[in-house]
């Protein structure tokens, strides 16, 4: 039997109605649907560096981060993805769907491709929080898979819970 494989490239830990909003879109197709879930892992330590670098304060605001710090919040960022990126799949698993989990590096769009490719996937589906500027020159991640891969591509906007909206309220 074959299988209709979705490749899901999200940002951050999705919600349970993510994860049954995707699911919705597929309820009709007759053939088991397999979601493999792709999470880049942010380099903390790095996007810090060059932010400091950026405004010019490296020297006077702060020491460079050691080679040891710079370590320890690369590990840090690549468990809370791991967490974020399992619990993915585990919620499509709470809902009777095959899922996978994979974490990638480095800019997303290659290794979308390359999953796409791998397991002949159908369609790719990615979500992320808005980037009105990104969008806007057609530079985020939906507008470069567009142009890259061969399948449909959609954009969904992640949901925030209750708590995330709360925070933004304070």
């Amino acid at each position: 039997m074959t299988t209709y494989d979705v490749v899901l490239l999200v940002e951050q830990a999705l919600s349970d109605l993510d994860a049954r909003q995707v699911i919705s879109l597929h309820e009709d197709i007759p053939d088991p649907v397999v979601y493999h879930v792709l999470m880049p892992v942010v380099d903390a330590a790095a996007t810090v560096e060059a932010g400091i670098g950026t405004l010019g304060l490296g020297e006077v605001a702060m020491a460079p981060v050691s080679l040891e710090t710079a370590e320890q919040i690369r590990a840090e960022e690549r468990a809370s993805a791991k967490r974020d990126c399992d619990a993915a799949a585990a919620l499509f698993a709470e809902h009777g769907v095959k899922a996978t989990s994979s974490l990638i590096t480095g800019e997303p769009i290659e290794p979308l491709a390359e999953k796409v490719a791998e397991v002949d996937a159908r369609e790719v589906i990615i979500m992320t929080r808005p980037h009105v500027v990104s969008e806007f020159f057609h530079v985020d991640w939906t507008s470069r898979a567009r142009r890259k891969l061969n399948v449909p591509v959609l954009h969904l906007i992640e949901h925030e819970t209750f708590d995330e909206q709360a925070e933004g309220i304070q």
